[in-house]
């Protein structure tokens, strides 16, 4: 069964490509959207709240899109969401919007773990590597973490390739021991 922030996402991923948009554009007014909302507790009741008619909430979202610079078919997206009673579900909705659009435009997301601070140099290589791996185009994300004592851990989905020095540590250790 398919979730209620999956079945938004990818309608809205569908507009987007139909209409030929923006993705990172639409992308980035969905997320300033979802801000917004996280950031103003009156027009989260506002837009949640069943008494208001839909009339004035759609009022109220006009407004933010004329201020905000939000495109039509951004502002008809939560226009739908605040008709269908779904404005709780926007930050997920665009969190899986994001992912639909990566998957859609062949990226691969990857969380990139360093004992230390990488350079620019050592990202790209890092991210063509994980590229080649993948069959994708790589959009990552690098932490610290000083217990992986050297070398790198790369997560892309649900996928762990372990290149630390902790890794290979306990790899030794698990040999030693059976």
């Amino acid at each position: 069964m398919a979730s209620v922030p999956g079945i938004y996402a990818r309608a809205l991923a569908d507009v987007v490509f139909d209409q030929r948009l923006d993705p990172s554009k639409t992308l980035q007014q969905a997320q300033s959207l979802v801000e917004l909302v996280a950031n103003s507790r009156v027009l989260r009741e506002v837009w949640e709240t069943p008494s208001i008619p839909a009339e004035q909430k759609r009022g109220v979202l006009d407004a933010i899109a004329v201020r905000g610079g939000i495109s039509r078919p951004v502002r008809n997206f939560m226009a739908v969401l605040i008709d269908h009673r779904r404005v709780q579900f926007l930050g997920p909705i665009v969190k899986e919007f994001e992912h639909e659009l990566d998957r859609r435009l062949g990226f691969a997301e990857a969380e990139i773990i360093s004992a230390r601070e990488l350079s620019d140099t050592e990202r790209r290589a890092l991210e063509a590597q994980v590229g080649k791996l993948t069959g994708k185009k790589v959009r990552a994300r690098y932490s610290r973490d000083v217990s992986v004592l050297g070398g790198a851990m790369v997560r892309v989905g649900s996928t762990i390739y372990d290149g630390s020095v902790k890794g290979q540590l306990e790899r030794i250790r698990e040999a030693i021991s059976s």
